[in-house]
């Protein structure tokens, strides 16, 4: 599972590298999203821009992820593709999440995974 990490004012933005966010990779993703934000304070930006396809497993890791962040650090997602916003849509997590149409410009920190 490969991911870039960066920073967008004060949020931290991590960019999946990967085209699918499925069930064969769905708990390294959510391990190394929380070895990400085990320290940071700030919301946190997930940039989906270059995955393709979700699944319900994919979609379940990010749904762990904002329960992991908790209530007082928002999740917010950016850059969706047209499958995978109609799949957030089809769940309605279009309602949980804040989602972005563009992903912010990042300062990048370091590549993960």
């Amino acid at each position: 599972m490969q991911v870039t990490l960066g920073r967008a004012d004060e949020a931290l933005v991590i960019s999946v590298m990967e085209s699918r966010l499925d069930a064969a990779v769905a708990i390294t993703f959510k391990d190394v999203v929380r070895d990400l934000t085990a320290t940071e304070g700030s919301p946190v930006i997930l940039d989906l821009s270059r995955v393709d396809f979700l699944d319900s497993s994919g979609l379940g890791a990010i749904v762990g992820v904002m329960k992991l962040l908790g209530p007082d650090r928002p999740l917010e997602i950016a850059g969706l593709t047209a499958s995978v916003r109609k799949l957030f849509r089809l769940t309605r997590m279009d309602t949980v999440f804040r989602i972005h149409d563009t992903v912010p410009v990042t300062n990048d920190i370091a590549a993960a995974g």
